[in-house]
């Protein structure tokens, strides 16, 4: 099945070897500069069931992107972030160890930072796995609506126009590749996406934050305040962005198929 070379879903036996693509498999079907077929095709004793690409949005769709992909994963976002900020600052805030917002070492405005990045590579590397799993297994279908982009560096981010390289989807140089392909990604979605974030959070830390010793920097209190806006900030990220992640995966996979589709058209 050419459309993702996620590890965790290639074949288990060791002896089958499949025509691998690095990161994923091209998704118009051209041969030779990226057709690669990571997984086989369900008819060779594969147990995927991928459902047939939307030609429009579905109730099920959009309850999958927004209700699951959204709101459900904005709480364990924000109730992570309020774990962490609890453990890095309930004993934090004195004369001693003040939390500021740009002064080191107890700075807030470098966590939102850290944050961001953090954030956005866990959500896309557990979204990469949880929603080609849902798609293995025919519990969510692909969207086929969304036509490929033309723009070279987008047809980059979106894993097409790939070379094929031949080799076992299950050894070590995949994996790492795998991860490599993925973390670039997800950083350059949170570098594209970091100055409207961070500056948001900034505004919203100066408004709740107390100026006083004659300092020019923002005081804050151990509790709650770090705590207040870490789970705030991990839950408005977890539900504005996951959602995107949720649907490029879900984009990804019906071109595939349609690609999958056209090539046995042809033959």
């Amino acid at each position: 099945m050419p459309w993702a070379t996620h590890p965790i879903f290639q074949p288990r036996s060791p002896a089958e070897k499949v025509i691998a693509d690095v990161e994923a498999a091209q998704g118009d079907g051209r041969n030779g500069d990226g057709s690669g077929s990571p997984v086989p095709d369900p008819k060779h004793g594969d147990d995927s069931k991928f459902r047939p690409p939307s030609d429009h949005f579905t109730a099920h769709q959009i309850f999958y992107i927004f209700i699951i992909g959204g709101i459900i994963a904005a709480i364990p976002a924000g109730g992570i972030n309020f774990a962490i900020a609890y453990a890095l600052y309930h004993n934090r805030g004195g004369d001693d160890s003040p939390i500021r917002l740009f002064q080191f070492p107890n700075t807030l405005a470098g966590d939102t930072a850290v944050t961001i990045f953090i954030q956005f590579l866990t959500t896309w590397v557990i979204e990469s796995i949880l929603v080609n799993y849902d798609l293995r297994k025919g519990g969510v279908q692909p969207i086929g609506f969304i036509p490929q982009p033309k723009w070279k560096y987008l047809r980059w981010f979106m894993f097409l126009d790939r070379q094929e390289e031949t080799y076992d989807v299950r050894n070590v140089r995949h994996w790492l590749k795998f991860l490599l392909s993925q973390i670039i990604r997800s950083l350059v979605l949170a570098v594209i996406s970091f100055p409207v974030i961070f500056s948001v959070s900034i505004g919203f830390l100066t408004i709740v934050g107390e100026r006083h010793h004659g300092d020019w920097d923002w005081y804050y209190s151990a509790t709650w305040a770090p705590e207040v806006f870490k789970l705030v900030q991990g839950a408005v990220l977890g539900l504005l962005f996951t959602p995107l992640m949720v649907m490029f995966w879900l984009t990804r996979c019906g071109w595939a198929l349609q690609a999958m589709e056209g090539q046995s058209i042809t033959e």
